[in-house]
Parts: structure tokens; sequence; C-alpha cells
């Protein structure tokens, strides 16, 4: 009997482990990237908005001192370059595109506050330049080079250079979550109004796998924390999520041009409405996450353009 209940009890721990909440140990920094690109969905375009690259740092504050309704607060700086073409990056003819030639380069500062009711205020701001000194030519003329694409043309015409300045701020709250923690719903909203992008949208996440609490979840990029105050729901996250969002387009620079002096080679108006579906998996262990995303969006300019998609991929890493 002695043997038998020395062989049971690794399993009973195990057990314990994975159906009760478990302490995970948490770091204080996360550091990682998020590439974009069309050509993740394996379709041949290369075309709208063909690529973004994105570098992150994030910080937890202490959780000992903030009020009692606040789990954590957390901020970020962030430095990103957006890429934009028309229907190919092999488009000389300006009266042929369907889209300008168009680059953003930033960089950007935010504070998030995740509250235990699982609500979520995250705000930033952003500081950026369009036109060449995006280095957006530069940088699709070295990507094509490197893994042997064709060779670009039309970038003479992109929008001009302008400094720019964007303010944004994003909502979310939990709306229900299912009796076995395996899967939850979620309302997100957003307004962006700046010089490059003014507008709103909002929509539904669904998550569905192994998931944390929004304030301590991979989704929300809360898996940073400093003296946390909540155990995790698991240890490690593995879920896919789904988002279908309704946004409304005031002004977007990189298909309109300038706000102010709109001297661009080539504009057009935008669409107001654009409908997008985001479909995702998503890994986290204690250290590192792994996400891969797939985004379909409606048609966003005014012009013989269609509506496309693209795919995302994130790796993050945490320290102390």
């Amino acid at each position: 009997m002695k043997v038998i209940r020395r062989a049971l009890l690794p399993l009973s721990l195990i057990y314990l482990l994975a159906v009760n909440p478990v302490s995970a140990q948490s770091f204080k920094n996360e550091f990682g990237f998020k590439s974009d690109n069309d050509s993740y969905l394996m379709q041949g375009s290369d075309r709208y908005y063909t690529n973004g690259l994105f570098i992150n740092f994030r910080h937890a504050l202490d959780q000992t001192g903030l009020p009692e309704k606040l789990e954590k607060k957390t901020y970020e700086i962030a430095i990103g370059q957006k890429m934009y073409n028309p229907y190919s990056g092999d488009a000389p003819d300006p009266a042929k595109q369907d889209r300008p030639f168009a680059g953003y380069l930033y960089a950007e500062g935010g504070l998030n506050w995740f509250y235990k009711n699982e609500r979520i205020l995250k705000t930033s701001v952003q500081v950026g330049v369009t036109g060449p000194a995006s280095l957006a030519e530069k940088g699709q003329e070295l990507l094509h080079k490197t893994v042997g694409f064709y060779e670009l043309k039309g970038w003479d015409y992109q929008i001009k250079e302008e400094m720019q300045l964007n303010l944004s701020a994003q909502y979310t709250q939990l709306l229900h979550r299912f009796k076995d923690q395996a899967a939850d719903f979620s309302f997100e909203g957003y307004a962006n109004v700046g010089t490059t992008f003014s507008g709103a949208g909002a929509g539904i996440l669904f998550r569905a796998g192994r998931i944390n609490q929004l304030f301590n979840a991979a989704y929300t990029n809360a898996l940073i924390g400093n003296q946390s105050k909540t155990k995790n729901l698991v240890k490690s996250e593995l879920f896919f999520y789904a988002k279908p969002q309704l946004n409304f387009v005031a002004y977007d620079a990189t298909i309109q041009g300038s706000m102010f002096n709109n001297n661009s080679p080539v504009t057009f108006g935008v669409k107001p409405v654009v409908f997008a579906q985001q479909l995702g998996f998503n890994y986290s262990s204690q250290r590192f996450t792994f996400d891969f995303g797939m985004i379909f969006k409606t048609k966003e300019v005014k012009s013989t353009a269609r509506a496309h998609q693209y795919g995302s991929i994130s790796i993050f890493y945490r320290f102390d």
C-alpha cells in the first residue's frame, strides 16, 4: 500500500496543478517584436499594407502600492515601421496605382491599467514621420534583395514627408467566461486621434483553450508582473482566438496624404467603414510568447483596390 501511495503522489500533484489556479513566477520586463506581412499567408500577393515591423519593451510597476481595484500597471515603449504599396511594389505608372506608396516610422510610449474586474485601459502617444524619412522604400528594397523578390518601381510617387503625432486609447472588458474557464468573450474598443490615423472601432474577442484572466493574459500583453496580487488560472497559455471588429475611419494619411498641405502625387479617399476579422493561435510559457494571427479586411480605399489580408507573427521574452 505504501508503494501504491508513493506512486500516486506525483500523479495527484500533477492533477492539482492542472485543475487549480497556479502561482506562476512572474517577470517584470518583456522584450520582443511583431512582424506583419501579406506573404505569411502564402497567397503570392504584395499589396496594400504589405509589411510592418515593431519592437517593444514593457515593464510592470510595483503592484503592492496600487489601489485595491487595480491589479497591475505597466508602461511600454516601442518603435515601429509600416509599409504600403499599390497592387504591387512594381507599379511605376501612377495612373494605374490603386493606393499610394507610403511609409510610416514612429516611436511610441504607452501606459496600461489592468483592473481586478478584468477591465483594461491602454493609452499611447506616437511621434513619427511619413514620406522618404520613414525609410520604407529602403526597408522594402533591402527585404526584396534579401529574399530574392522582384525589383521595386513606383516609390518616386510616395506620399510626401511630414512629421506625425497620434494619440490612442483602447478599452477592454470581460463579458463572460464559461464555468470550465476554458473560453471567454470580451469587448474591445479603441479610438485614434492624430495626423496619421483618426477613427474608432469596436469588436468582440473570443478565446478558447488554456487561458488566463485578462490581467494575466498573453493576448493583452499582461504576463509580466511585479509583486503579483492574483494567481494565474493556468501556468502556460495555449489558445485559439477570433475577433470580428467594425472600424470607422475618419482619416488615414497613408491613403489621403497630408492633413494640412496635401501635395502628394497620388492620393485617394478612404472607405469610412471597414470590417476586419482576426483569427489566431497563441502559446505562452512563463518566459516566452509565440503568436500567429491572420487579419482579413474589407476594402479601405475609394479606388479599384480590393479587400486584402495579411499575417502577423509575434515573439516575446520575459525577464527580470
